[in-house]
C-alpha cells in the first residue's frame, strides 16, 4: 500500500470513529398552536445526547424550565427567565419534562428524550401534574417508549 493510500485510510478511520456532531433543535413557545392554547411547538423531541434543545419565546410571556422530577438523576438545569430563549443541552440519555411556568395549569409542557433509551421514565411518568398538564404529557410518555 502506498504512503497515500496510508494516509486517506487513516483519515478515513478518523472520520469514521468522530461522533456526530451536535444538533441544535428549536422549539416555539407560543399562545397559540397546532395543539391549542398555551403550546410549546413541537411539544415532543426526540434527540440525541449532546444536542441542545432552544425555547424560543415566539409569543411573550413564556418561559422554559425543568419540571421537577422528570430529568435524569445528576442533571442540573436552571429555570429560564420569561421572554428569554432557554438553552437546555441534553446531558445524559433520558426524559426531561418542561414547564412554562406562567401557563403550567393550562397545559404548556413539552417533553424530550435524549438518547434512545429512557432509563428515568418511570420517575417521570410518576410526577403529578396539573390535570391539563397531564392530559398534555401523557401522549407525550407514551410516545417516549
Amino acid at each position: 500500500m502506498s504512503a497515500w493510500n496510508y494516509g486517506v485510510a487513516a483519515l478515513a478511520a478518523v472520520l469514521l470513529a468522530a461522533p456526530a456532531a451536535a444538533k441544535d433543535i428549536e422549539v416555539k413557545m407560543k399562545n397559540q398552536g397546532a395543539g391549542g392554547i398555551m403550546v410549546f411547538e413541537p411539544a415532543y423531541v426526540a434527540a440525541n445526547v449532546g444536542d441542545r434543545v432552544h425555547f424560543v419565546p415566539t409569543d411573550p410571556g413564556h418561559n422554559a424550565e425543568p419540571i421537577e422530577g422528570m430529568i435524569p438523576a445528576g442533571v442540573t438545569a436552571p429555570a429560564g427567565a420569561v421572554n428569554k430563549e432557554y438553552v437546555l443541552t441534553l446531558a445524559k440519555p433520558g426524559l426531561y419534562g418542561i414547564k412554562c411556568k406562567p401557563h403550567f395549569s393550562l397545559g404548556m409542557v413539552a417533553l424530550v428524550k435524549a438518547g434512545k433509551t429512557a432509563p428515568n421514565a418511570a420517575q417521570a411518568a410518576a410526577v403529578k401534574l396539573p390535570p391539563l398538564a397531564a392530559k398534555r404529557m401523557a401522549p407525550m410518555l407514551a410516545a417516549a417508549r
